[in-house]
């Protein structure tokens, strides 16, 4: 994240403020239960997406392309098809830029493209040889097209394949000699030696490649591991509301950063963070981490939204004393927490420097929440004596609470023109929480080109 303006004052973060107490609450209570990983699915909310389904009068209708059709116009296509139940913590296959649905980067379709050609060109490279060897008279050489072939083919092919080109490569250049003599010279035998060794030394680099590519696919596996056990995915639905998350680092093959966000069902309500944490790589996954585990605490612990920031601005103390450099002085995370009340149509938001909050109406209506007194992000508070304060705003039925991060709000384009959700969401509808977040991130990739320079978090709430 860029530190930026940590007082909210700036065109995408407007924090709040807020006094924090809290008591602890009923231990018997078990977290678990109401944690925010997968659970079995729920049949109820089976049989009523069924329903759903059976009444669509137009089934093969196309999908919108966009953000959605505008209130009051065509019904939005049928959804992609869900995702299978993962296990309770399971992230990697929806949140990551991975997901089903998530959008291609145009980057990342033109490299396939490349990797295909490539793949072609031991081929063309061995005929091409053959081909310009017996079009050409005796004193011309086609060996460097014959080398080349094997070589090309070692991190491209399998180890079979590698083996087949060089023989080819090896096959092509005594054609070529046999054509002019049945006994080849001096000059035709080393030619087809230094073939033959160029071809050995390809199956070789091949052999190497191949290893390789096990390691970096086996730390692939550790890394999505590792995001399952950090960022589960939160279950479709929490305490009667429907939820989605979405995470997409921008870094390539990366599957978590330091952005964050989590859900808790609670006594009190559904409580959520969104939050970015100062900096990158294993350091902020290791602050990420403790997040998290401090808010699921404190989540089902404390009797106020205040209350659990305070125990989140203590966790990150403590961590800061076991760090070193930078981060131990410097450390912090921009955040907003936010309380969803059981059989109350409020929601209550509590902003620590982060980009606030967007509330979707039914009629396509986009309103921000945003802190009307600015805070510092957490990890600051010594800094300022500032009571933490949750303002409180109504959260109808049918309407949906978007949190982001702000590798949304800071997408640039080409132009340098920052991505702004609320003017792009306003006017639209969704037929829930998944739809929705699918249909921003591709709205955001189109924005900036098809690559992040930032991570993104996505949490939306629908209240049904």
């Amino acid at each position: 994240m860029r530190s930026g303006d940590l007082t909210g004052e700036g065109p995408h973060e407007e924090p709040g403020a807020a006094e924090g107490s809290g008591t602890a609450a009923d231990d018997h209570l078990v977290p678990y239960a109401r944690a925010g990983g997968r659970l079995p699915p729920d049949p109820a909310a089976d049989s009523e997406s069924a329903s759903e389904s059976a009444s669509d009068p137009d089934p093969d209708r196309a999908p919108d392309p966009g953000l959605g059709p505008a209130p009051g116009g065509e019904a939005p296509g049928p959804p992609a098809p869900p995702a299978a139940p993962a296990a309770v913590a399971a992230p990697a296959s929806s949140v990551s830029s991975t997901a089903p649905g998530a959008p291609v980067p145009a980057d990342a379709v033109g490299e396939e493209r490349r990797i295909c050609l490539l793949r072609v060109l031991p081929a063309l490279l061995a005929v091409g040889g053959t081909v310009y060897g017996i079009c050409t008279p005796r004193g011309f050489t086609a060996a460097p097209l014959f080398t080349a072939a094997p070589l090309l083919a070692a991190p491209l092919y399998s180890f079979l394949g590698t083996a087949v080109t060089g023989v080819a490569a090896v096959v092509g250049t005594y054609a070529v000699h046999a054509r002019f003599a049945k006994v080849p010279d001096a000059d035709a035998v080393t030619e087809i030696v230094t073939v033959a060794t160029v071809a050995a030394m390809a199956a070789v680099i091949n052999r190497v490649v191949r290893r390789g590519d096990q390691r970096l696919a086996s730390a692939r596996e550790i890394a999505e591991a590792a995001q399952r056990a950090v960022l589960p995915e939160p279950a479709a639905r929490i305490g009667g509301y429907e939820v989605a998350a979405r995470y997409e680092a921008a870094q390539a093959d990366a599957f978590i950063g330091g952005d964050l966000y989590a859900v808790q069902d609670t006594p009190r309500g559904v409580r959520l963070i969104v939050g970015d944490v100062r900096g990158k790589g294993m350091g902020a996954v290791a602050a990420v981490a403790v997040i998290i585990g401090a808010f699921r605490e404190a989540a089902e612990q404390e009797a106020t939204l205040e209350a659990v920031a305070q125990r989140l601005e203590r966790a990150l103390a403590r961590e800061g004393t076991r760090r070193d450099g930078l981060d131990a002085s410097e450390g912090f995370t921009t955040a907003v927490l936010a309380e969803l009340p059981h059989g109350d149509e409020t929601v209550r938001i509590l902003h620590r420097g982060h980009p606030p909050p967007l509330l979707l109406h039914p009629d396509g209506t986009v309103r921000p929440l945003p802190a009307h007194e600015p805070a510092l992000p957490l990890g600051m508070g010594e800094l300022a004596d500032r009571p933490d304060r949750a303002e409180e705003s109504r959260f109808p039925r049918g309407a949906t609470l978007l949190l982001h991060t702000d590798g949304v709000s800071e997408a640039r384009d080409a132009q340098g023109r920052f991505y702004d959700p609320e003017e792009r969401l306003a006017g639209r509808s969704f037929r829930d929480p998944e739809e929705l977040l699918a249909a921003l991130a591709r709205d955001v990739h189109r924005h900036c080109g098809g690559g992040l320079a930032d991570d993104m978090a996505l949490l939306a709430v629908r209240r049904p």
